[in-house]
């Protein structure tokens, strides 16, 4: 394979998770957002109806986030697809941003036997 595709390929993986982690940075916010409202509303001692039309619209905005997420999951499978027609297969092109291990670490959960009081 050209060095040249590689590289290239580098530039688009390197866009596309800068891209997908903003989105779920914009996802993330904009779920804690929505979820300060109605604690603020509360903390202000405000009726349950006011404010409900911004709830609205925030919920919205996080179903299209949310939409938006979907098709760019959609668009790294489908360049996945190109990675291999063009002959890349399996490359590493570094580590751009920091993925979890998976399976995740052992967890820190563990049973317990059972005592009665």
């Amino acid at each position: 394979m050209p060095r040249h595709r590689r590289e290239v390929a580098a530039r688009v993986a390197e866009s596309l998770y800068e891209t997908e982690a903003a989105l779920d940075a914009a996802l993330a916010k904009a779920s804690a957002f929505l979820g300060m409202m109605p604690v603020a509303r509360q903390d202000a001692r405000l009726s349950a109806c006011t404010g409900q039309e911004a709830i609205d619209h925030a919920a919205a905005a996080i179903a299209r986030l949310s939409e938006a997420r979907r098709e760019l999951v959609a668009a790294h499978q489908a360049l996945a697809e190109v990675q291999k027609s063009i002959g890349l297969g399996e490359v590493a092109f570094g580590s751009f941003i920091d993925k979890p291990e998976w399976p995740s670490k052992k967890s820190m959960l563990r049973v317990v036997e059972n005592r009665a009081a």
